[in-house]
């Protein structure tokens, strides 16, 4: 086969050592690189940038907090605080995911086209006019409601958070508050389209011969896709663990006020301890997520197994059952002691004075800055902003790829532990406090928020690129070896076009997560609207911070519309 492909190359005039899209690969490449080049600028990637990299004295600075690090502290006294404060992260992100569902639910169902009874046609449905005029009505109030969770999800929970600590005052209500908010929304959109993609024709003929549209739900839609809404739930409930960590950094409790705390006073050996709190953790939360992800396939495939041994069998929701039954009783015992444990007061929120406050702190923010001079610092806000993301997720992107082929076990099984070991702590540590230690290396600005995403970032491509990596079948390098071609080009061709789709998929979603937390990486001085919204808010500011807050949202659903855009196009 080789040889014939050789073969053929010469008859074209081609020469088979070159590879024939070399070409269009250099022409991609010069493009992008110039496409970049301006943001590469604006993030602080230049000459002068980088050579505060090895300023003397930010290295002098940077060494001593780091060299204060050891040892850590491990003061009883401190200890239980941090304790404490690990206690008080686990029940803020499960009060959070509780708060989040609770909104996800009718969001979700609402958007649900297969449980819109307007849209059925025929009898349900009905002919005429005022059915289509229904059609429209639904139509309509579906688009609100996407809009409304656009919103949601938009807005990163860390900038919810301030706003509520802003309101209601510091301590975890205001955390708990703000992932109901931002996971709501995004609970919510994958909640549809959990539903929208699995089989409608039980739910369709349910609402056909009359039935409610929350039966059609529990008969028609959940047997199927129960499994998948539930890990998807557990899956959050991780995320909101890690996001959970760094609300203290707006006072919002938990250990990431610990680590504001230390950073600010420069204790390094406090610092240090909280930092393999975190990691601890974070890694906790991501074993636990795992285990009951594995528990619920496993469970959800016996189910399926029983099914198809029995074909008269009716059709039961995947996971019932023992595992099902430990699973809930779990998570409503961790749900409601997390409630009873944060003690958040929420019914003091409804009282008259907080509702002035409200209305007070709404009057203000709803009157947007729009003077020209503003309009102007927050576009380039918006611009510093994006090259922060778009820099750091391209370092991210190159790093993980060299990461993940030890990852993968491609050096060795020492290589393969230590590699992932380096990757869990590069994504166990929040991007906020890489950037309080990259500030310290590359000076306040841009850059030191490019490097923290692009450090964090590392770790979580790394390891979805070496699992790609190792998923991806072996024939193809395989033969190219045996052709007699060296390990690099075996993989550059064989293995790496097997596994370039999943490495740009993956890049590109990373990127809309990143353009949401660069948006906030100023609040430790990291430059771009999340800096300005920092100033803003502090100084009460409200009308400047309600425009930077609308710039955050509208360049999310840009970075979205555009790396949805090009994977459909890549795809």
């Amino acid at each position: 086969m080789a040889g014939a492909r050789a073969a053929a190359s010469l008859h074209h005039g081609v020469r088979p050592d070159r590879d024939p899209a070399a070409r269009r690969r250099a022409t991609a490449t010069l493009v992008a690189v110039v496409a970049l080049w301006p943001l590469l600028h604006l993030a602080g990637f230049t000459p002068a940038g980088l050579a505060t990299l090895f300023d003397p004295a930010n290295v002098a600075t940077l060494g001593r907090f780091l060299a204060a690090f050891l040892p850590p502290e491990i003061g009883a006294e401190f200890l239980a605080l941090l304790a404490k404060a690990a206690v008080e992260t686990v029940a803020m992100a499960s009060a959070g995911i509780a708060l989040a569902f609770v909104l996800a639910v009718p969001l979700a169902l609402g958007v649900t086209r297969v449980l819109a009874v307007a849209e059925l046609g025929g009898r349900a449905g009905g002919q005429g006019a005022a059915p289509r005029q229904r059609q429209w009505a639904a139509r309509a109030r579906r688009a609100s409601l996407r809009g409304v969770m656009m919103v949601l999800r938009g807005v990163p929970e860390l900038v919810w958070a301030l706003l509520f600590v802003r309101v209601f005052g510091l301590g975890p209500a205001a955390a708990v508050l703000a992932l109901g908010l931002t996971y709501g929304g995004m609970l919510a959109k994958v909640y549809a389209e959990i539903l929208e993609s699995g089989d409608p024709r039980p739910a369709r003929a349910l609402l056909a011969a009359g039935s409610g549209r929350l039966a059609a739900l529990a008969y028609g839609l959940l047997p199927v896709n129960a499994r998948e809404l539930t890990s998807y739930t557990v899956y959050r409930w991780e995320c909101a663990v890690r996001a959970s960590v760094v609300m203290g950094f707006v006072g919002a409790g938990g250990l990431g006020q610990l680590m504001d705390q230390a950073m600010k006073m420069l204790n390094g050996g406090e610092a240090a301890s909280i930092l393999a709190a975190f990691l601890a953790l974070v890694l906790l939360a991501d074993g636990v997520s795992a285990l009951l992800r594995r528990r619920l396939e496993a469970a959800g495939e016996r189910t399926d197994n029983a099914r198809a041994g029995r074909p008269g069998a009716a059709p039961r929701a995947a996971g019932v059952g023992p595992v099902g039954a430990l699973l809930a009783l779990l998570l409503i015992g961790l749900v409601a002691g997390s409630f009873a444990y944060l003690d958040l007061g929420l019914a003091g929120l409804f009282t008259a004075d907080a509702a002035a406050g409200v209305v007070d702190f709404l009057a203000q923010f709803l009157r947007p800055e729009v003077s020209p001079e503003w309009l102007a610092k927050v576009g380039w806000g918006a611009l510093e902003t994006l090259a922060i993301s778009a820099c750091g997720s391209l370092l991210a992107a190159l790093a993980g790829a060299v990461l993940a082929l030890p990852a993968a076990g491609r050096f060795g099984a020492t290589a393969k532990a230590l590699a992932r070991f380096c990757l869990n702590v590069l994504r166990a540590v929040p991007e906020l406090v890489w950037a309080t230690l990259t500030a310290l290396a590359a000076g306040l600005g841009p850059l030191a928020g490019a490097l923290a995403l692009a450090v964090h970032t590392a770790g979580v491509l790394g390891r979805l690129y070496g699992e790609a990596l190792e998923n991806a079948p072996a024939a193809p390098a395989q033969a190219l070896r045996l052709a007699g071609a060296g390990p690099l080009a075996a993989f550059c061709y064989g293995t790496l076009p097997q596994v370039a789709p999943q490495w740009l998929a993956y890049g590109l979603y990373r990127w809309e997560i990143n353009i949401r937390m660069a948006a906030v990486l100023g609040f430790v001085g990291a430059g771009g609207l999340g800096q300005a919204l920092y100033f803003s808010l502090s100084l009460f500011h409200y009308a400047e911070a309600a425009t930077l807050i609308a710039a955050m949202l509208a360049l999310s659903v840009a970075v979205d519309a555009a790396s949805g855009a090009l994977r459909r196009r890549l795809g």
